[in-house]
């Protein structure tokens, strides 16, 4: 059994909504689809009080079950206008797991600044958050630790979410409180800034109740072994998420200088500086850690500690998305550079995708030169004051690129792209255009997938299989770091749901909860108006040769949506 709270900032009220069995696992995504749609919303403006905030915990939350403590928030997107789930490591999934609890919707919005509490003894209070505002997020976290102890998790709205800037995300602590765990995407922190919620505070406790827990934790210890006999696992312990840019720089598909080119350094000029064998080296020489875990339990630990040559910390987590967005993307090969602007990032609360795609459009316009490090931070610092061009810049790259008038801009629904060129990195690519989230990798990301003799129809399939096999896996808590042994054994990660809430579920659930979860948000951007036109790639990737590729965009919108239809019936 877990409870949902519905909290009325406007009263400060708080409904408890009990959930077991199906209730309690269909959760993230899933929740967040439905309870959108079922409440009309798709037609709200996103930063006014009618649009819920929802924080959602998975089936497994609370456990030590690896790489099942994350979280889903979401709600409609004021930077996309369609609808949003941003998914985030740490410790606060795993604290509301704790406390019996599957979730939180914050609904309408507060008079005040407030920092809502949440106790183990089931105490929920608003208090007064005027000395934690416009601080940076280590000072806010920092001072929050000291009032309410050890032994909590936070949910943090940045400086730029006060001031509802659309690249800004929810921050949440890790297990050593550093609060660099973001819901980054699609300006979920705007939403929070617009509900005057500075910070959400969760006492950690202990694990919960579970239908049959000794067969549930027979599962976690199967599941664990699982993992530590998976080559790609090893491969992510070692290397981090950053060996994903040694790939994409060998086959041409990063992003390097405002999507511009495909490749950052040249095949016989040495490793790339900015990718995982580097960094690996480099953090090994300097006394940093290569392995972390964002989430309490996980046994995959892809997350890492950077420190600078004097062996102190610079940023944790440094991960491939920022590497290739505010790295190659805007000329930076040196990685202690890319890890200052991180941590600042951090400190913000913003989106490194968001922000990187944003300073290579302001590059592309003239505004400064790629590679110029004192740029990027002269802006960031602009974002932090909320001056006149630092909250045009906090809007996004969509905004940016139309009031400098680039013609390069990369974005789908508005949202900056990740980190995969989509002329070379093709199924990846449609999974960002067709997905209701906006440009996201997460939707679906298969950078490995050999395209070259394939049609539309083949690659929109390829797809179609990650986007479901992830909507499911971010409805049920799941990292999708896990899927070279989630993806191959389904029917065991069925069995533990099972296990941990009652259900008798067969194999063919998870495919069944992951394309519901898409046609759920299929239909409520259908009702926000967006059409197969929203789904179309910037005209750059059509006309302009990638290089050294010389490829070009093939998969038109129209193309893509009449395959998919195909598919799904």
């Amino acid at each position: 059994m877990r409870t949902h709270l519905e909290i009325d900032l406007n009263s400060q009220s708080i409904e408890r909504h009990e959930k077991d069995g199906e209730d309690v696992v269909r959760a993230g995504r899933y929740l967040i689809a439905k309870t959108l749609l079922d409440r009309g919303l798709a037609e709200v403006d996103p930063l006014s009080p009618e649009n819920p905030l929802i924080f959602s915990a998975g089936p497994f939350a609370g456990s030590n079950f690896s790489n099942a403590n994350r979280l889903s928030v979401g709600c409609k997107s004021p930077l996309t206008g369609g609808i949003k789930e941003a998914n985030s490591g740490g410790t606060f999934a795993f604290a509301l797991g704790q406390l019996e609890l599957s979730g939180l919707t914050l609904n309408g919005a507060s008079d005040e600044w407030v920092v809502i509490r949440i106790t183990k003894d089931g105490n929920i209070t608003f208090e007064d958050a005027s000395p934690y505002l416009g601080k940076g997020n280590m000072e806010s976290a920092a001072l929050l630790f000291e009032k309410y102890g050890d032994k909590v998790s936070l949910g943090l709205c940045g400086p730029v979410g006060e001031y509802q800037g659309l690249m800004s995300g929810i921050s949440f602590t890790d297990p050593e409180q550093r609060p660099t765990r973001l819901a980054a995407r699609g300006g979920v922190g705007a939403v929070m800034g617009s509900k005057k919620v500075k910070a959400i505070v969760v006492d950690l406790n202990k694990m919960p109740g579970f239908h049959d827990r000794k067969k549930l934790m027979g599962s976690v210890r199967q599941y664990g072994k699982m993992l530590d006999e998976d080559k790609a696992i090893d491969a992510f312990r070692k290397f981090g998420t950053a060996m994903v840019g040694d790939f994409t720089n060998k086959v041409g598909g990063l992003p390097t200088r405002n999507f511009s080119a495909g490749t950052f350094v040249g095949k016989d000029e040495g490793p790339l500086k900015i990718g995982g064998t580097y960094i690996r080296e480099l953090t090994l020489e300097r006394g940093g850690e290569t392995t972390h875990a964002c989430m309490p339990g996980c046994q995959i630990q892809c997350s890492n500690v950077y420190v600078d040559a004097k062996g102190e910390e610079l940023c944790s987590p440094l991960e491939y998305e920022t590497l290739g967005l505010l790295g190659s993307n805007c000329g930076l090969d040196d990685p202690d550079d890319v890890a200052r602007l991180n941590h600042v990032a951090n400190d913000l609360g913003i989106d490194t995708i968001e922000v990187g795609a944003t300073l290579g459009v302001l590059m592309e316009a003239g505004e400064g030169e790629f590679g110029d490090h004192e740029f990027m931070a002269d802006a960031l610092e602009d974002i932090r004051t909320g001056n006149e061009r630092g909250k045009l810049l906090a809007q996004g790259t969509a905004r940016v690129g139309e009031h400098y008038g680039v013609t390069r801009v990369p974005v789908v629904k508005k949202q900056g792209i990740s980190a995969y060129d989509p002329r070379e990195i093709e199924v990846t690519g449609i999974s960002m255009m067709i997905t209701a989230q906006g440009a996201d990798h997460t939707a679906g990301n298969v950078p490995g997938f050999v395209c070259a003799d394939k049609s539309t129809e083949e690659i929109v399939a390829a797809s179609y299989e990650i986007q479901w096999i992830c909507a499911a896996a971010d409805s049920l808590g799941l990292c999708l770091f896990g899927r070279s042994v989630t993806n191959e054994s389904m029917d065991f990660v069925v069995e533990a749901l099972n296990q941990a809430q009652g259900t008798g579920y067969d194999e063919n659930f998870f495919q069944s909860l992951g394309a519901e979860t898409l046609k759920l948000e299929w239909d409520f951007n259908k009702q926000a108006g967006f059409t197969e036109e929203d789904d179309e790639l910037p005209s750059f990737f059509f006309d302009e040769p990638l290089e050294p590729s010389g490829k070009t965009q093939r998969h038109k919108a129209a193309d893509v949506n009449k395959a998919m239809r195909a598919l799904i019936g």
